[in-house]
């Protein structure tokens, strides 16, 4: 009998294909084991924290010669987090105490784990389960388990939470779909998929008892939709829908290398949102990016018991600008706050981390975690064209400082005779009303702004975008989101500055339709989502945007501006 199950379709597409269920229960092994001495434990854990280092280390080396950015930079991440000095003498100590080398490096594990969980911030309480993946890791080693035997034919990996290693070193063409009981849609399993372009659907909890090992499924990546044993009709009529998707992937593949043109000339640039260096070759190549609108520096500060230096930063960002030949790279400087647990900013517990100590706040009073950023990216300016993005900016005061740093930054470079770039752009990312509302002023000391609508949003509308009893008031479309979106756009062309979108509202093909009549000059977005925006800019004239424009601009409700978008532009999706 055919089960349909619903969770949240997170990367669109639809495949037929039989599930492999990939929980692994490591205490019935663990049970099993018969342990040493405790000295015999300690050097247990240690051999395996080593070894499994280097097999991570030779997982990168491998991804990275495949062209497999993304993965390569989340295996690297979790090379990092082996090594980290805090899990290791955890993990001693603990072996020591537990005279059991596995028991010792789950618990290390799940003991990091729990400090990102308790967390305020939704991305960094999802990298709980990349410490629970490097743990879990580590007791297969000592106990010499395998990893999941997943055969020789395309298969809908299954898990409440698959580990991203496991994905990331399934070969691409073994896996057809991915299925998560969990409901994040930014883990890393998740980006993982999202950079293969493999279907994938989030949030089915419970219901995931239903599907075992060898079931047929069908998943709808689009709609969210899991069928269990379908019928040979339901596979006949989705069979047809996947030709079709078919033909729209060759379509869009076709558009890679097309500008995003209007049909009446009016060009708009796309290009991507990264989370490491190793991102940017992936975005260019498959996904026609021109260049980088985000790249979240914070990634190269987690994962580690003291900030990076100088010139660790300096070759990641020096990598990214020189793999955008010729087109910019934006690159935010790091955006943490109360909310992470970075060892060496001491950052007290706050009430609520996001209205707190963070961003540009912590940069600003720490000039020895920020100077080296800064001298970093000037000195990856030489190497192409690179600009310094300042988040969470509410006064001009702040931009002013950042000047001053700046210039002190070039007469350190200047004496230490390292070659840097004076033409390295600055800007701000606008994410606060407050920053919207003086954006007219804050235009006549920056290169450009960003609007990171994510946050923007969520401040204006006093709406915690992860709490489920409020998050359907959270819409991009708002009309006083709206209005500050215009303002800010205005504020810049009206300045000789250019403005740029580097939140989630950038990647909706109508949106994108209305930001470019409102004057923006750079769209930014994760590099899967371009084509599709491509598309639709492709098929309209500036002249329907901007009457579009202007009408919705006159409405008093966000659900009538997305009625009429639909009706105006859906056929032409």
């Amino acid at each position: 009998m055919s089960i349909k199950l619903r969770g949240k379709g997170v990367v669109a597409g639809i495949v037929v294909a039989k599930a492999i269920t990939l929980e692994q229960d490591l205490d019935k092994y663990i049970a099993l084991y018969e342990p040493g001495t405790a000295d015999e434990e300690i050097s247990k854990v240690k051999k395996a924290i080593s070894e499994v280092a280097e097999i991570l280390a030779e997982n990168v080396k491998t991804l990275t010669e495949k062209e497999m950015p993304e993965q390569a930079g989340i295996m690297e991440a979790h090379r990092v987090m082996v090594q980290d000095p805090m899990l290791l003498d955890n993990a001693v100590a603990k072996a020591g105490e537990l005279k059991s080398a596995p028991k010792a490096a789950l618990a290390a594990a799940k003991e990091s784990a729990a400090i990102f969980e308790n967390m305020d911030d939704a991305y960094f309480r999802e990298r709980a389960v990349d410490i629970r993946d490097v743990g879990k890791r580590v007791v297969r080693q000592i106990l010499g388990l395998k990893g999941p035997d997943i055969g020789s034919e395309p298969v809908i990996l299954c898990g409440h939470e698959i580990e991203p290693s496991v994905i990331a070193n399934v070969p691409a063409e073994l896996i057809a779909g991915v299925v998560l009981g969990q409901g994040s849609t930014t883990c890393h399993a998740v980006i993982i998929a999202k950079a293969r372009a493999v279907p994938t659907v989030v949030g089915l909890e419970a219901n995931l008892k239903d599907i075992k090992t060898g079931d047929e499924l069908i998943l709808n990546g689009e709609t969210g939709e899991v069928y269990v044993a379908p019928t040979e009709e339901l596979i006949e009529s989705f069979n047809e829908r996947i030709k079709e998707q078919a033909v729209m992937k060759k379509r869009y593949a076709e558009l890679t290398s097309l500008p995003a043109e209007t049909t009446d000339g009016h060009k708009v640039m796309l290009v991507a949102n990264i989370s490491t260096h190793l991102d940017v070759e992936a975005a260019v190549t498959n996904f026609g990016a021109e260049g980088v609108g985000l790249f979240r520096s914070e990634f190269l500060f987690m994962g580690k018991s003291e900030a990076p230096d100088e010139e660790t930063q300096f070759q990641a960002y020096k990598d990214a600008v020189e793999k955008c030949d010729g087109n910019l790279c934006v690159i935010r400087t790091m955006d943490i706050g109360g909310d992470k647990p970075l060892p060496y900013l001491n950052i007290p517990k706050e009430e609520n981390p996001f209205l707190g100590w963070r961003a540009l706040r912590i940069c600003l009073s720490r000039r020895d975690i920020f100077m080296p950023q800064v001298k970093a990216i000037l000195r990856a300016g030489v190497y192409g064209k690179a600009a310094i993005m300042l988040p969470m900016v509410i006064r001009l005061s702040e931009i002013d400082k950042v000047k001053q740093i700046v210039a002190e930054a070039k007469v350190l470079l200047a004496q230490e005779n390292k070659p840097f770039s004076d033409s390295v752009q600055l800007g701000i990312m606008v994410e606060t009303p407050a920053a919207a509302v003086m954006t007219p002023i804050f235009a006549k000391h920056v290169d450009f702004f960003s609007i990171g609508t994510n946050d923007l949003i969520q401040y204006t509308l006093a709406v915690d975008r992860v709490n489920s009893n409020v998050s359907y008031l959270y819409d991009p479309f708002n009309p006083g989101v709206l209005a500050l979106i215009k303002r800010t756009i205005d504020s810049a062309n009206e300045n000789k500055i250019w403005a740029g979108m580097c939140g989630e509202m950038a990647s909706d093909p109508m949106a994108a339709v209305i930001l470019m009549a409102m004057g923006i000059t750079e769209l930014s977005m994760s590099a899967p989502s371009i084509p599709r925006v491509k598309e639709l800019i492709r098929k309209v004239s500036m002249a329907e945007a901007k009457e579009a424009m202007n009408k919705i601009m006159e409405m008093e409700h966000a659900s009538d501006i997305k009625e009429y978008l639909q009706e105006k532009f859906g056929s032409k999706k």
